[in-house]
């Protein structure tokens, strides 16, 4: 039971983007078209559940038993861009369909603080493997629920009569905002 609050608690209540605002960038930058919004949200989810697997097993093999904790950061960044790099040649050499699909998203993953963010709250929270796994996979789910989401407002909001003082980037902070509040109704689901 507790794997499911935990799956609850990422997703939801402690929404990588809306409540700890990591992830900033390609969540305003990508959320313009509902298609651009999936495809962001699909790559996130990939990359970081590779992240996560691969920053914990570092951090619990290497770092942890060698007292080289003060390289977390140096080493997860290493570590998510190596993956992001590796990811985009199997997906260009073995898959060009996915590679087209994934697009500029992929090399935009490298830059997402969310991805680093999960990484080092996962090794400060010493979580267990199982733990690790839920934990990554719902964050970037939670990450892609509210990505899509705000694009889908986005996407009205633009066919809607919106002053022209707040057209674009403002209408988008407001709505995000918005939206953080509408998540936090969701405090007291899961600790």
């Amino acid at each position: 039971m507790d794997l499911f609050y935990l799956a609850i608690s990422a997703t939801f209540v402690n929404n990588i983007l809306l409540a700890q605002y990591l992830g900033n960038c390609p969540f305003l930058g990508v959320s313009k078209k509902l298609e651009t919004a999936f495809g962001m949200a699909a790559a996130v989810v990939f990359v970081t559940l590779l992240a996560g697997t691969f920053t914990w097993s570092v951090s619990t093999y290497v770092l942890r038993p060698y007292d080289l904790e003060f390289l977390q950061t140096l080493t997860f960044i290493l570590i998510i861009a190596s993956l992001v790099q590796l990811v985009e040649i199997i997906l260009k050499k073995q898959s060009k369909t996915l590679y087209n699909a994934l697009g500029v998203y992929l090399p935009l993953i490298t830059t997402n603080c969310a991805v680093m963010g999960v990484a080092l709250l996962i090794a400060k929270k010493e979580l267990a493997f199982t733990e690790m796994l839920v934990f990554s996979g719902t964050s970037a789910v939670g990450y892609g629920l509210a990505l899509v989401l705000f694009a889908g407002i986005r996407e009205r909001l633009q066919i809607s009569a919106v002053p022209q003082s707040m057209q674009g980037t403002a209408v988008a902070l407001v709505t995000a905002g918005i939206m953080a509040l509408a998540f936090m109704g969701f405090q007291g689901m899961a600790a």
